[in-house]
C-alpha cells in the first residue's frame, strides 16, 4: 500500500473529524479567478458543511457568480499529528428564513458552546436579519491523518 492510500482517513473517521471541528478554511473564487480565502466556523447539516455569512461579504458575491468551494479542516502542530479534510464541492445558498435560522444557531453553537440557547437564538435573530447561509453539495473529498504513519 503506498503512503497515501495509508494516510487516507475512512469515512467514519471524516464523519468524526468534521463533527469534533468548528472552523474551516473557505476558499470561492474572485471575479480575477484569484482565490478568496477566509477562516469561518461551521455546522453540519445532515453531515453537510452549512456556514452563514453577510448578504453584502466578498464570499457571497463571489458564490453568486461561481458557487465552486474548497473547505479545508485541519488539526495538528507536528507533522506526525497531522490531520485534514478537503473538500471540493458547490455551496447552494439557503433562502428560507427559517433554514438560516437554523444554520445560523448550528453556527453559533460551535462558536460558544457554553452559552445557553436563549441567549445564542437572540443573537442568531438579531444578526441574521443581514445574513445568508449555504450548505456545501460535495464532489469530492481529500483526507489525511499523519498519525496512522506511526
Amino acid at each position: 500500500m503506498n503512503q497515501r492510500a495509508h494516510i487516507t482517513m475512512p469515512d467514519d473517521d471524516v464523519t468524526a473529524f468534521l463533527e469534533g471541528s468548528r472552523k474551516l478554511q473557505l476558499a470561492t473564487i474572485n471575479p480575477d479567478g484569484t482565490p478568496h480565502l477566509v477562516t469561518m466556523f461551521y455546522g453540519l447539516d445532515e453531515g453537510r458543511i452549512a456556514f452563514w455569512t453577510y448578504a453584502k461579504a466578498q464570499k457571497t458575491r463571489n458564490l453568486g457568480r461561481d458557487p465552486r468551494v474548497s473547505c479545508l479542516i485541519e488539526a495538528g502542530d507536528d507533522y506526525a499529528e497531522l490531520r485534514g479534510v478537503l473538500l471540493y464541492g458547490k455551496a447552494e445558498q439557503v433562502t428560507e428564513h427559517d433554514r438560516v435560522m437554523a444554520i445560523g444557531m448550528l453556527v453559533a453553537r460551535r462558536m460558544t458552546p457554553d452559552v445557553p440557547d436563549d441567549l445564542l437564538s437572540q443573537y442568531v435573530e438579531q444578526t441574521g436579519r443581514k445574513r445568508v447561509a449555504y450548505v456545501v453539495e460535495r464532489t469530492k473529498v481529500v483526507s489525511w491523518d499523519h498519525r496512522r504513519l506511526a
